[in-house]
């Protein structure tokens, strides 16, 4: 029995203006900006475009996930637990920082190739989750599932980085629940209906091309994040391209009934739990043993 597709609306909507952010990258944020702070389980949205001499050096994390999925060029990595490689344009990592890790995240820049370009998604950690071991799951372009709801000839196509799509799963397992997926529309006036949980928080950034949502015939621009609404009927959220070429991210998680401290890079869910963190990293304890000793190889260059 199939069951009856009753799309999302759009609640709100936040246009991401580029910014400067770290050493030299043009970044275009909307969750965790002025605009879009709380959205549980998610903290920040970032697109970012990382120009020549730019990067994100050493820099530690506590208390949540960072999820990065390039969709031109290639980013190196490398951390405090000896994990490093390299993200390619259509790959992901989904780093869980946990109780403390320090990574650096630099830019491949090869002549003649583009620049990279791609998204930082930050995603809270259920509190029973802040402590554990830090973690890795990579996944090369080639071992991301993908979609085709009206089959390999038809206009869409949904890549599954994380979560269930028309059938279709990823293998990647978040510490919480938590979907993302990148849609592309060959062509204008063709639909996508993605089933999303029930209560799930759920948005969509539209970085090519332009959208409307359900019936509601209203026009969305490129660079804008469309947060939907969560009624207990709506069972996922219909998206039509109204341009040829159009492209979005799609993500939906679990709410999490937790508050938020966060200072920088760290996440915790009490003030008492920040000030033990600071003194952590300062201390180069519980989870920072390496913090002051450590540094990339790649973070200097």
């Amino acid at each position: 029995m199939s069951v009856a597709r009753i799309s999302r609306s759009v609640v709100k909507k936040v246009f991401a203006i580029e910014q400067s952010e770290g050493a030299g990258a043009r970044v275009r944020r909307s969750i965790g900006s002025m605009n879009l702070r709380n959205l549980t389980p998610f903290l920040m949205l970032d697109h970012f475009h990382v120009g020549n001499g730019a990067g994100f050096p050493d820099h530690p994390h506590r208390g949540q996930a960072t999820v990065t999925y390039m969709i031109e060029g290639s980013s190196r990595h490398e951390d405090s637990a000896g994990h490093k490689g390299t993200i390619v344009a259509g790959g992901v990592q989904w780093m869980c920082a946990g109780r403390g890790i320090i990574h650096a995240e630099m830019p491949v820049h090869e002549p003649g190739k583009p620049d990279p370009r791609g998204f930082q998604l930050w995603v809270d950690l259920p509190k029973q989750f802040k402590m554990v071991e830090p973690s890795y799951q990579e996944l090369g372009p080639e071992e991301i599932p993908v979609a085709y709801p009206e089959g390999k000839d038809g206009p869409t196509s949904i890549k599954v980085i994380s979560g269930k799509s028309h059938g279709v799963e990823s293998p990647v397992r978040p510490l919480g629940g938590c979907w993302f997926f990148h849609a592309t529309y060959k062509q204008k006036k063709s639909t996508i209906f993605q089933e999303i949980p029930a209560g799930w928080t759920t948005f969509a950034y539209v970085f090519k091309g332009k959208v409307s949502v359900g019936e509601d015939q209203t026009i969305h621009d490129s660079y804008n994040t469309l947060v939907f609404s969560s009624e207990k009927n709506e069972t996922g959220v219909s998206i039509t391209a109204e341009e040829d070429g159009t492209e979005l991210i799609l993500v939906a998680g679990e709410p999490l009934d937790q508050t938020v401290f966060q200072y920088g890079p760290f996440v915790m869910t009490t003030r008492e739990e920040i000030q033990q963190t600071l003194r952590d990293y300062q201390l180069g304890q519980n989870g920072f043993e390496k913090a002051h000793r450590w540094k990339s190889e790649i973070g200097g260059l």
